[in-house]
């Protein structure tokens, strides 16, 4: 997942770094589309723009973003594989629904997951990504003072995957970010409440400096008691978002 790609050294400059990925297009067109489309369709789906529940038109999403059913398709699949787009007989694809339900066995299965990740990240962890989760730590820290509470990206900027990437265990990475990574997300980022971040990010504070100090067992506790509360403040804002739905729907009507 978000590999440095070998093609593509650090040191680049922008303009050398555009002539090769100009070379590595034609090698990867159709796979390239389908990986365009995904990122975009699984951004509007996280964010909300589609909404949960909604019925998807492939030939509809294909004209939108102006390439062929193909790569529009592949793209599908793999939304399905994520569990972000449902499809059922005689009614097709839709948008993955927020449920409570899904929602708490969803976060009790990552609060295992996690924590087991964190009980590895502190004997595996390496002096590089230590540092790097430090820092990550410490710029949201700063962002907090200025009053940016959103730390919803993904990749090598979520707190959470840099923990899972230290795990060294791969079976646990493909499970956490390859098969329930961006359905979390999709809760996460639309059912936050307001006064969270603060909270969580101390929270992430204590969870590094148990790792730093090569406590296995005391950062597995932190993190699944994080995640649980990260589950009470999401369950509850779920819960408040589709009441309001609902009387909406019934003023509408």
């Amino acid at each position: 997942m978000l590999k440095q790609d070998a093609r593509f050294p650090i040191d680049d400059t922008p303009s050398q770094m555009a002539d090769k990925v100009k070379s590595v297009t034609t090698e990867k067109t159709s796979t390239t589309l389908a990986d365009q489309i995904l990122v975009q369709i699984q951004t509007s789906i996280i964010k909300g723009e589609l909404p949960a529940g909604s019925k998807i038109n492939e030939q509809a999403l294909a004209e939108k973003y102006g390439i062929s059913r193909g790569p529009t398709r592949e793209a599908l699949q793999t939304l399905e594989r994520q569990r972000l787009v449902v499809r059922a007989p005689h009614i097709g694809a839709r948008v993955a629904q927020l449920t409570v339900s899904e929602l708490n066995d969803l976060y009790q299965l990552r609060s295992v997951l996690e924590g087991m990740a964190c009980e590895l990240a502190a004997s595996r962890i390496t002096p590089e990504q230590l540092t790097k989760l430090e820092d990550l730590l410490a710029a949201q820290e700063a962002a907090l003072i200025k009053g940016d509470t959103y730390f919803q990206e993904e990749g090598d900027v979520d707190f959470h995957y840099q923990i899972i990437q230290a795990s060294g265990n791969k079976h646990l990475q493909e499970t956490l970010i390859g098969g329930l990574y961006h359905l979390l997300r999709m809760y996460r980022y639309q059912c936050t409440n307001q006064n969270r971040p603060v909270k969580a990010i101390a929270e992430h504070r204590r969870i590094v400096e148990a790792i730093a100090q090569r406590d296995g067992e005391l950062a597995g506790l932190l993190m699944r008691r994080h995640i649980e509360q990260g589950r009470k403040n999401t369950e509850l804002r779920l819960i408040e978002l589709q009441a309001n739905a609902a009387a909406k729907d019934t003023l509408a009507n």
